[in-house]
């Protein structure tokens, strides 16, 4: 199973001639590669998977992905001390 995880773009740079950008991870930063959603922009939260940006959310659909990962990592945690 893949599991594609809600990042919000805090920097964008196209200096390598491919749109690049560094995602916001809820504090980890890690770059992808923005090609594929040419609309976009500073602030955007997007689904990024293996290093890829898949598409842009709302601010209001990246938290609910969000709460809900952390919903399932909090019951795993129970689960599984």
């Amino acid at each position: 199973m893949c599991l594609g995880i809600p990042g919000k773009i805090i920097e964008i740079d196209q200096s390598i001639g491919v749109r690049m950008a560094k995602i916001d991870f809820g504090g980890v930063i890690r770059e992808a590669c923005i090609e594929a959603i040419p609309d976009a922009k500073i602030g955007d939260y997007t689904i990024i998977h293996a290093g890829f940006a898949l598409n842009i959310l709302s601010e209001e659909e990246a938290l609910d992905s969000l709460s809900i990962l952390q919903e399932i990592a909090d019951l795993n945690q129970e689960l599984y001390p």
